[in-house]
């Protein structure tokens, strides 16, 4: 699923309950989640739920492509983790530096609906795959 597919169906639902819904089915569509991959390494930082994110930087085509993996306690961080990684997996550390996250969650309207944790959450999670994208950009 892209994040174009996610503001669509976003788009075409207009209570609040059935879009948490819909998030909810998003984490559960999450591929599973590696045991080995549940090291400290991996938890971000600022999230009230446990959440986890595996980085691969791919640099079999020249520029590094991250992809990610992520899991989540929480269904519906889970859920916020499968729109970051429609967002971000499988792009260029250039791309993933010049995607503004906050942008497309106000397009979706999900800010505005988080809990301040969430958000902070939220946050982190976006800083931390930035992060990664910069360290991949300093070894290119």
């Amino acid at each position: 699923m892209t994040i174009d597919d996610i503001i669509e169906s976003f788009a075409l639902i207009d209570d609040w309950e059935e879009r948490y819904r819909y998030l909810i089915e998003l984490g559960r569509d999450l591929p599973p989640f590696p045991e080995e991959a549940r090291i400290p390494e991996n938890k971000v930082e600022g999230c009230a739920s446990q959440v986890w994110l595996d980085i691969h930087t791919d640099r079999s085509n020249g520029a590094p492509v991250l992809n990610f993996v992520g899991d989540s306690d929480a269904h519906l961080v889970k859920g916020l983790i499968a729109i970051m990684l429609a967002l971000y997996s499988g792009q260029t550390a250039v791309k993933i530096r010049r995607t503004d996250a906050l942008d497309v969650l106000d397009r979706l309207g999900l800010r505005e609906h988080l809990t301040p944790q969430r958000s902070n959450g939220l946050r982190s999670m976006v800083a931390r795959i930035n992060s990664e994208a910069e360290r991949a950009l300093a070894v290119a």
